[in-house]
């Protein structure tokens, strides 16, 4: 593993400032591991703008993987593939695969049902 990407659960845990989590963060950020999140990720976690400081000022630190036409597809085949539904969890596994990170999610069973080989990691 040479990184993190991050589902929704764990953005919504950040904007929460879940105990647990900051830790968790902090210590990812010590260790300058890479993080990376999907733009549709972004999508589902933002709300009001006003009032997501903390999530704001977080993605100004990790990468956003965008959805393009090529990865959009990507993902609607392996939601075709393993039959499921989600193509924004699709996208988590496709941006965890690209970087060879692990997924902090909280989610652990969507993922693991598009990508049992993963290392998870549940929020």
């Amino acid at each position: 593993m040479s990184g993190l990407t991050l589902d929704t659960g764990a953005l919504i845990a950040l904007e929460r400032d879940d105990r647990d989590f900051m830790t968790f963060l902090k210590e990812a950020r010590r260790k300058q591991i890479d993080m990376a999140v999907p733009a549709g990720v972004v999508a589902q976690a933002w709300r009001d703008g006003r009032r997501q400081a903390r999530l704001a000022r977080f993605l100004t630190q990790v990468r956003i993987e965008i959805l393009d036409d090529f990865r959009a597809r990507e993902a609607g085949q392996l939601c075709g593939l393993t039959g499921t539904h989600d193509v924004i969890d699709a996208s988590v596994v496709l941006c965890a695969r690209a970087h060879q990170h692990a997924v902090v999610t909280s989610d652990p069973d969507d993922i693991r049902r598009l990508d049992p080989k993963l290392v998870l990691i549940p929020v």
